[in-house]
């Protein structure tokens, strides 16, 4: 057992060390985000770590001519006055020179987390949509946002180390003039104190790595238990206890287990800590008894005794420093293993521009897919093609394939075998951005964005944001010109509630202006993946008869449950089981009697 616990120690001291080597790609961040703040701060620090030394040297000098006017009736000289103005001047400079630090300190946080957080966004916008489906890549990018922003303190702490570590430098060569002795009984003294708190630091991150995950449901929990959205259930199935009584529980858990390390922590550290103060007292003794026997005189006593002091309180300043570094360089691990994480979907170097215009369409040759983590085959050696100015639409049951095709059209996901063509050419050649710019897409989950009704529509092709003539173009198709025409400020009503002067829009209100979009971007492809279901029967037929107007000359796409928009389609597809179960005409899939003509009759005779 013992042995067992002392590899795990030894184990856990390798990592603390391994992990200073997130130091310095952290520190080419923090360069990156204000060079000359940077440089700036460090020349004050500069300065300013030599003012202890310096004053107590100067001090010494004070004392010395003082006692030698007291005991032997010299004449007061101006040589006095110029060494206590000289002092005067370094804790000027030392105040003065601190307050600047402390304002490029704040300049360098602002920078900072600025330059971070745009970081973090930009490079998990490049990321593939399975990283948004897996639990452990959101337990990463969680603890990348947090250490994004609560690594401040580390920039912080590598300021202040490297003060420390000048006025150490300092003073210990003035400690060394007069003995090599003091210096290392004050750092030996030391370095117990050093280790326990490094250890309880260790233990804090292998303890705050744990409960990432709670953390991370609290949120949700927290997030829940106060949202609009969820308000209503919430009050209707009396569920406010139950997620109550759920976050106490986790909370307290974590509270137990936080306040059970707190005072261990405070036990130990306290104990070692009384090591380091008889180490300094050690010193101080010595100086004494060197002075009391002639050895020093009083101003070398009060110098050695402000650089034993000074010596002393830097020396655990820079242990305790490092030994945070060193804990918050742990946190680091998973902000640098982010960034380092690559998309498995992304464009070839010498990949293809999308063909304009698109001649012979897309085409799907003996495709299977199956998600990350699973082996099941949503699509299982599907074969079908999507022809220039064809409409064709997908039904079957959920969890049958039709969103996955959707996502391998757009290149959200790459097929597991098999391959998509578009014009012939597999979709892996061409360059992603450039297709995409080719596809409008509203999927049924859009997005409702807290911002304007016309940034709304023109985030679906954003450099049109001030073309006001395309985006009332794009509602007007999509219906949405009446829902904005309704709205106090019109186009530039502020959407949602979330904001102050916000409205918020019924579910097939937010549905039209999501439609916009997908016509503002002026694609040769349409799709839209059940974006109408918040609408009733009657104004979902005239969006997707608006719809077969505005696509004559396009690829259209869609899917829908209501069979009285998918008989519009030119040819219909029934997905079972990953593969294709019939496909043709409305007209032509009743008469076969098959899967296609039970479901209509099923949804048909509801409405008798």
């Amino acid at each position: 057992m013992k042995e067992a616990k002392n590899q795990q120690l030894s184990s856990a001291w390798r990592e603390r060390l391994q992990a200073l080597k997130n130091v310095p790609p952290v520190l080419k961040i923090v360069w990156e985000s204000g060079r000359y703040v940077v440089a700036l701060g460090l020349f004050f620090r500069i300065i300013v770590s030599l003012v202890p030394v310096s004053t107590a040297w100067v001090t010494g000098l004070i004392i010395n001519n003082v006692k030698a006017i007291v005991d032997h009736k010299e004449v007061l000289s101006s040589h006095l006055w110029w060494l206590t103005a000289l002092e005067f001047v370094l804790a000027i400079a030392g105040s003065v020179f601190g307050r600047i630090i402390d304002y490029y300190d704040a300049v360098l946080a602002d920078r900072y987390m600025r330059h971070i957080s745009i970081r973090v966004m930009d490079h998990a916008s490049q990321l593939d949509l399975q990283s948004y489906e897996d639990p452990v890549y959101y337990d990463r990018l969680e603890r990348a946002r947090v250490q994004a922003t609560d690594r401040l303190g580390m920039i912080q702490s590598i300021g202040r180390l490297f003060q420390q570590t000048i006025t150490v430098i300092s003073l210990s060569v003035a400690l060394v003039y007069f003995s090599p002795w003091l210096l290392l009984v004050l750092i030996v003294c030391l370095i117990p104190a050093f280790m326990g708190e490094s250890h309880f630091a260790f233990l804090n991150y292998a303890k705050n790595f744990r409960q990432t995950p709670v953390k991370r449901e609290l949120d949700y929990l927290r997030q829940v238990g106060g949202s609009k959205e969820a308000a209503k259930e919430l009050k209707l199935f009396g569920l406010s206890q139950f997620l109550t009584d759920r976050f106490t529980s986790l909370s307290n858990g974590i509270f137990d287990e936080n306040i059970a390390l707190f005072r261990r922590r405070l036990t130990a550290v306290s104990l070692l800590s009384m090591l380091s103060t008889t180490g300094y007292y050690g010193a101080y003794a010595w100086a004494i008894w060197e002075t009391v026997h002639g050895k020093f005189d009083v101003g070398t006593l009060v110098f050695l005794t402000a650089s034993i002091m000074n010596a002393s309180n830097n020396i655990s300043q820079m242990f305790s420093t490092l030994s945070s570094i060193a804990d918050q360089a742990l946190f680091l691990t998973d902000l640098l293993a982010f960034f380092q994480m690559q998309p498995s979907v992304m464009s070839k170097p010498d990949a293809l521009p999308a063909p304009r215009p698109i001649t012979e369409g897309f085409e799907f040759q003996d495709v299977s897919f199956s998600y990350p983590g699973t082996s099941r085959l949503i699509l299982n050696h599907l074969n079908f093609r999507l022809e220039p100015g064809e409409r064709i639409a997908l039904i079957g049951q959920n969890g049958q394939g039709k969103t996955t095709i959707v996502k391998l059209i757009t290149r959200l996901y790459d097929p597991t075998a098999g391959r998509v063509l578009l014009d012939g050419v597999d979709l892996r050649d061409y360059k992603i951005e450039d297709l995409c710019r080719e596809i409008g897409v509203i999927f049924q989950d859009f997005m409702r964005y807290e911002m304007t009704a016309q940034e709304n529509i023109a985030v679906g092709r954003i450099e049109f944001l001030n073309d006001m003539e395309r985006i009332r173009s794009a509602a007007e198709k999509s219906l949405a010109d009446g829902v904005i025409e309704r709205l106090a400020g019109g186009y530039k009503q502020m959407l949602g509630r979330r904001f102050e002067g916000g409205v918020d829009l019924s579910g097939g209100e937010w549905q039209k202006i999501a439609l916009a979009r997908a016509y503002l971007r002026e694609a040769q492809v349409l799709i839209l993946d059940e974006p109408t279901a918040a609408l009733d029967a009657r104004a979902e037929y005239e969006v997707f008869e608006r719809f077969n107007e505005l696509t004559v000359s396009k690829m259209a796409l869609f899917i829908s449950h209501r069979f009285s928009t998918v008989r519009m389609a030119e040819r219909i597809i029934v997905l079972e089981d990953g593969c294709i179960a019939e496909e043709g005409s409305h007209e032509r899939l009743v008469a076969r009697g098959g899967r296609y003509a039970e479901m209509f009759e099923l949804q048909a005779s509801s409405y008798r």
